[in-house]
């Protein structure tokens, strides 16, 4: 299927240009930071971001795409649980989420591209992860990241609204409108209920927030690191949704043709 060829193509490319800032600039890189401890935390970054480096570099290629898969996605796996889960009873409630739902979504993506590329071995030995349960996990995990993202438009309104182009009216309506609509797709993909339709929305509005926000910023010559993470961390997370919308419309045989 062309159309999941190029989303796993772009997810490729992000994931080589994480790894190379991640190796460069690791404080521009939030999916991998705040680093667990100090010094053997940026040992642990960099060794993520080779990862994510050498796993996008296999995804751009048939033969080496189910190796890359396997590796990204015990990868990103492990990060979330030893690196991030943890940090629900090391800080506050939202900033914990916040740590830890956008790499949700990337376990998501690395999760459908782990079912897609599934060998004999893996359906055999593992398959209830790379089975259809497996893909309703990375449903779920997708679900629960998007609710969140929701949530915070309502939680942290003031700063949803300080991200809002000035020639866009109304910027209170969209704050709640685009934080609905997050809401709603992440229901959907819970549920099932119109969940194709939705989680490609998502993926729509994912994109505009890094066109119509994030670029702008950029191109007006912004210095502020935290400017530059979340664009990158926007761009991350459009890449790995565009993946995980592609599960909903194509068989594991498909998508790997």
């Amino acid at each position: 299927m062309r159309i999941a060829n190029t989303a796993r193509a772009i997810f490729a490319v992000n994931l080589i240009g994480l790894g190379i800032l991640g190796l460069l600039h690791p404080n521009l890189v939030s999916l991998w930071s705040p680093e667990p401890t100090a010094f053997a935390g940026s040992l642990l970054v960099s060794f993520i971001s080779f990862l994510s480096f050498a796993a996008g570099f296999g995804l751009l290629f048939r033969r080496t795409s189910g190796t890359a898969a396997r590796l990204l996605f015990a990868t990103f796996l492990l990060w979330l649980l030893l690196f991030r889960l943890p940090n629900l009873v090391r800080l506050p409630a939202f900033a914990a989420c916040w740590s830890i739902f956008p790499l949700a979504v990337m376990v998501a993506a690395a999760w459908v591209l782990y079912v897609w590329f599934a060998t004999d071995w893996d359906r055999k030995y593992l398959g209830f992860v790379v089975g259809g349960n497996g893909l309703r996990i990375a449903h779920t995990l997708y679900g629960l990241a998007l609710i969140f993202f929701g949530s915070a438009h309502f939680i942290d309104v003031q700063d949803t609204l300080s991200l809002i182009p000035h020639w866009l009216p109304a910027h209170l309506f969209w704050a709640y409108f685009t934080g609905c609509g997050f809401i709603a797709a992440g229901v959907a993909a819970l549920t099932g209920l119109c969940a194709r339709l939705a989680v490609t929305l998502s993926v729509v509005q994912l994109t505009l927030f890094l066109v119509l926000v994030w670029l702008p910023i950029l191109a007006a010559g912004s210095r502020n690191p935290f400017q530059w993470s979340e664009a990158i961390l926007n761009a991350a997370l459009a890449a790995g949704a565009w993946v995980v919308a592609e599960s909903y419309r194509c068989t594991s045989l498909l998508c790997r043709e």
